[in-house]
């Protein structure tokens, strides 16, 4: 993208938490404890599949990828909300927005594909169970890793590359992070193009995705419907109870922010939606999908005893 140097010394200021003061210790504390869960439980789950050969198979393999994304998410935006919660005038120049915006875009593509991944994972591995280790094998699980990471990037500097912008008023970006559809509200440009990006990439990381993960859950219960046991039914629907929900708060979140008519956005409305799906679903993804999984229990207790 082309950036001169009048664009480049542009400096925004973050409006964050600032126009609701009374609920800066509180939202900070939230954000901190949040923040801390974050790295905790995905940390936590990184080491234990590196730790335990017997989680070395290709749910953990997507897990751990999962887990990664998630830690490294949250850490390019909410140390910065933490420290601008309490800061007068917290300014970002603009190259530092771009990076930051564009590093966050990776990662929550990268993200919306390997969910889908993970849901044709589980997919294989209910309804086709004696050839799941054939067809999930090493290198086809490497390449849908790398596929989801490798189309992250190209859709993101597709995007980013098409962002041709100029400021001419107040640079104030009512957000706590640096995010593509509050620079766009600044711009005194035509951001027609930007916006169609926007439809035309959301549609292959967030809709398609979603369709996806949707129609695979449709095939996982149709199977499960056919288990006799009635015990074994309950906790496959628990399961896949509980990552259905964490997926389609992250989806329905992102889905409502970003494929939705630009004139409809609403800086404030949104900016506390993007927290929650940005903040919320990196620390329950550990919780939901594997510290109460019976083999992570089991790593953990190893662990445990190899340290007693």
């Amino acid at each position: 993208m082309a950036m001169g140097n009048a664009t480049a010394a542009i400096e925004f200021l973050l409006i964050g938490i600032s126009n609701y003061p009374e609920w800066r210790v509180t939202f900070f504390t939230l954000v901190l404890i949040t923040y801390l869960s974050t790295l905790l439980g995905n940390g936590l789950i990184i080491f234990l599949i590196h730790f335990d050969s017997h989680l070395h198979t290709p749910m953990y393999f997507f897990l751990s990828h999962l887990s990664f994304l998630d830690l490294c998410y949250g850490t390019v935006s909410m140390p910065q909300v933490l420290v601008h919660c309490f800061s007068t005038h917290p300014h970002l120049s603009y190259p530092r927005c771009l990076t930051q915006m564009s590093v966050s875009l990776v990662l929550a593509t990268a993200e919306c594909l390997l969910l889908a991944v993970m849901a044709y994972d589980r997919v294989i591995a209910i309804s086709n169970p004696l050839r799941y280790s054939v067809v999930m094998n090493g290198a086809v699980c490497a390449w849908l890793a790398a596929t989801s990471w490798g189309t992250s990037l190209l859709l993101t500097a597709m995007l980013v590359l098409s962002l041709h912008l100029r400021f001419c008023g107040a640079n104030v970006i009512n957000h706590f992070v640096c995010e593509i559809l509050s620079l766009l509200k600044l711009a005194c440009s035509d951001t027609s193009l930007n916006e169609l990006m926007i439809l035309i990439t959301g549609s292959f990381t967030l809709l398609l995705p979603f369709g996806f993960v949707l129609l695979s859950y449709v095939r996982i219960a149709v199977t499960v419907l056919r288990i006799r046991s009635a015990q074994g039914r309950f906790k496959a629907f628990s399961t896949c109870g509980s990552h259905l929900t964490v997926v389609t708060i992250f989806y329905g979140a992102a889905i409502s922010m970003y494929m939705k008519p630009q004139s409809k956005y609403s800086s404030d409305q949104d900016k506390f939606v993007s927290v929650f799906y940005g903040a919320l679903t990196p620390m329950l993804n550990p919780l939901i999908y594997s510290l109460r999984n019976r083999d992570v229990k089991g790593a953990v207790r190893k662990v445990m005893a190899k340290r007693a």
